[in-house]
């Protein structure tokens, strides 16, 4: 089949997704999610309740899952998509949450806590690449608008698809934030990765950095909920760091990844995936 015939899934190789999911400092875009999305105390509350990231011997493989889930709906083809999106929303439907304020119970699944972990997720990613000089903000709207689709994928019917109704949707929920106990957990296994499927030392040792990085990389308001300085010299240093490291990322050779993921490579960049040498990704599974 020629390649132009071929599924490509939700996107393809003319998307702004695929550029933007091909490049390595997505890592950090990665970790702003999780920092973003810890401050939600309700979503917060019921993944300490229902998610192995916080068994410190589990934590890494849980990890290592969603991150193979974000490469699958990235490049995946429409079949594996949409097996791997049926799973992840069968799991959601049959876990609950305890609010400890209300003593409510509440569905993982909930509609708003969805949307709060989309769009942290696409804004983390989306905010990582313009900064990083991937993007320019024409195509960060782009990639906004392709994201839709992502989000439809989990159970959502809309999610913001520009930068303005990102804004607003992220400004409208400052005033439901809050820095709970289980995000301070939470934070705190990221600067040590530990646990039964041990991370390489290389990788222990690196993502205290990673994390340090997207902690500076965060809203002005979201590191001052951290206890962090949200002053503008942080954003231009952070800025500069990630346009740093993805110069030295592209002097790495690429790491040997599952079929889509080289697919995408040779189409978007014109190059086989032939190396030995890992150059990976965070945010692609790559």
């Amino acid at each position: 089949m020629a390649e132009e015939q071929q599924d490509y899934g939700l996107f393809g190789p003319d998307s702004v997704t695929w550029r933007v999911h091909l490049e390595p400092v997505l890592w950090v875009g990665g970790f702003r999610a999780l920092l973003l999305q810890s401050l939600h105390p309700r979503v917060m509350r019921g993944t300490y309740q229902n998610s192995a990231l916080f068994d410190p011997r589990k934590a890494w493989s849980r990890f290592q899952r969603t991150v193979e889930f974000v490469g699958v709906r990235t490049f995946g083809t429409t079949a594996a998509v949409e097996a791997a999106a049926a799973r992840v929303r069968r799991l959601h439907a049959s876990l609950r949450g305890h609010d400890p304020v209300t003593g409510a119970t509440f569905r993982i699944d909930e509609p708003s806590g969805l949307l709060w972990v989309h769009s942290t997720e696409i804004d983390s990613y989306a905010d990582i690449a313009r900064r990083a000089g991937i993007i320019d903000d024409q195509q960060v709207d782009q990639y906004l608008a392709e994201s839709v689709r992502a989000a439809r994928v989990v159970g959502l019917p809309a999610a913001p698809a520009s930068r303005i109704e990102m804004r607003t949707y992220l400004e409208s929920m400052r005033p439901e934030l809050g820095l709970t106990d289980e995000a301070r957990h939470a934070v705190g296994n990221m600067f040590a990765p530990k646990g039964g499927a041990a991370p390489t030392v290389v990788t222990k040792l690196a993502v205290p950095a990673i994390a340090s990085l997207a902690l500076a990389t965060l809203p002005r308001w979201a590191r001052r909920m951290y206890g962090l300085p949200g002053v503008p010299t942080t954003d231009l240093g952070a800025t500069l760091t990630l346009r740093t490291l993805r110069t030295a990322t592209h002097l790495l050779p690429d790491m040997p990844a599952p079929p889509e993921i080289q697919r995408a490579r040779r189409l978007v960049h014109g190059r086989d995936d032939v190396s030995e040498q890992p150059r990976s990704s965070l945010a692609t599974g790559g």
